[in-house]
């Protein structure tokens, strides 16, 4: 299937958040704890993102892994960030997280990338809910994986959305 295209006012906010110095500016003044924990935004696609986190001493939990709350603020921006261009120039809209379900499976050592590929999702209950001005829930899956492929964890974020008269 093709990628869907995306708008002007899309492509600009992709085009923002993937420079590395402009997203590293907006996490200081609006996520400084993603800035602290060195998030990284790998892709952005309208369908996909990855967000990467390294193990590092301000990441790091008593047991020599990734603390998990530094994992679930990974997994949460490789979904929220599509949230965000799907909402680019087509109406105000609010989005929250009002769910969040966690399964671990590996220590998480290294670096840990989050892959969500549920931008198609995001985007149809962003239409929906323009359409019918009631909010709505979009599930969405990250997978973390580490440097050799294997899945440390998985996230399911639930996010609300609902579009703004």
């Amino acid at each position: 299937m093709p990628e869907p295209l995306l708008s002007a006012a899309q492509q600009a906010y992709r085009r923002q958040v993937l420079s590395p110095a402009k997203l590293r500016l907006f996490f200081l003044r609006k996520l400084p704890m993603a800035w602290l924990a060195g998030l990284r935004l790998r892709t952005l696609t309208a369908t996909e993102a990855s967000v990467a986190i390294r193990y590092k001493y301000l990441t790091q939990n008593p047991f020599g892994s990734l603390y998990f709350a530094c994992l679930a603020m990974a997994a949460e921006l490789a979904s929220g960030i599509q949230g965000q261009l799907h909402l680019q120039g087509a109406g105000r809209a609010s989005m929250l997280v009002v769910s969040l379900q966690a399964e671990f499976s590996k220590k998480a050592v290294g670096t840990i990338v989050f892959t969500c590929a549920d931008g198609a999702t995001i985007a149809a209950a962003l239409a929906e809910s323009r359409a019918t001005g009631e909010g709505r829930t979009a599930v969405c899956t990250s997978t973390g994986r580490d440097e050799a492929g294997a899945v440390v964890a998985v996230f399911r974020v639930t996010w609300s959305f609902k579009a703004k008269k």
